[in-house]
């Protein structure tokens, strides 16, 4: 497990505002560049979905292996380790967003393949991806519309689930809560000890886990979260660079010059630099 890729960590394609993030491009495409075979990976806060419309495939989710003929749509939530094989001549449509962006209203499907109800999930991904390629007014709630019409399309749709090992499951649960705590507390404390108390774990279970679905440690975790926030203070904001230290914890300027160096490359001063040029 440790040894599968884990791609768009903390700092990659993640923006400030919501719904600003969509990427999709033909299954042809990309699958083409390595001799049609996908081999097994995971995305740390993407979702996915593929829809096969010509040709066939292989689908592996979790350890579950799936056949895939059109029309099919294959579901891949953040985590999900998923590989793949086509047909060279396969037709599809891959669609990715940030797991956020699906909001709170509708639990996100599961992984697994939706052998029925696919006319409608192809309906919501074409109005989805025509309002982000053309945006018309209103286009953030257009964004918000489209995205709850395709989350109940595809829980409408009749699912074949993943059915991943229990450990694997409750793995993927605790490192989904630590996320979302170093999300709320990286300011105030970067001590493992502080968030595994939080969660009701040993910080070496933490570790443990992190390094099973993420293939990081869980101090990694929070360092990737931290040098998200230190880029965008040091090139959007407007307070001062010992400000910017001093409201992330780091009082004594010099220290702070030496994380930033460490987990960003530049100085704090340089990298202000390059965004002013």
């Amino acid at each position: 497990m440790d040894r599968i890729p884990t791609y768009a960590l903390y700092g990659e394609a993640d923006a400030d505002a919501r719904q600003d993030w969509l990427h999709w491009e033909t299954i042809q495409s990309r699958s083409a560049l390595h001799d049609y075979r996908i081999a097994p990976h995971r995305h740390e806060r993407f979702f996915q979905i593929l829809s096969l419309t010509h040709g066939w495939g292989h689908a592996t989710l979790d350890g579950t292996g799936f056949e895939l003929r059109p029309p099919a749509i294959v579901v891949v939530p953040a985590l999900t380790v998923h590989a793949y094989v086509f047909s060279h001549n396969v037709e599809g449509l891959v669609v990715t967003l940030l797991e956020r962006d699906l909001g709170e209203a509708i639990d996100s499907p599961p992984a697994g393949v939706i052998v029925s109800g696919t006319t409608a999930i192809d309906t919501a991904l074409d109005a989805l991806l025509t309002e982000a390629d053309r945006p018309g007014l209103f286009h953030e709630l257009a964004m918000r519309a489209h995205l709850t019409v395709l989350q109940v399309a595809l829980q409408r749709g009749r699912s074949l689930p993943a059915a991943p090992s229990e450990g694997a499951a409750k793995a993927r649960l605790h490192v989904a809560a630590f996320r979302s705590l170093v999300d709320i507390r990286f300011r105030d404390t970067r001590r493992i000890a502080d968030y595994a108390a939080s969660m009701g774990i040993t910080p070496t279970h933490l570790n443990r886990v992190c390094r099973q679905v993420l293939g990081i440690s869980a101090l990694a975790v929070i360092e990737r979260r931290l040098a998200l926030e230190l880029r965008r203070q040091l090139l959007f904001s407007t307070l001062s660079i010992q400000q910017i230290g001093a409201g992330l914890g780091y009082d004594d300027p010099g220290y702070f010059t030496r994380v930033v160096k460490r987990l960003l490359g530049v100085t704090p001063a340089a990298l202000r630099r390059s965004g002013q040029s």
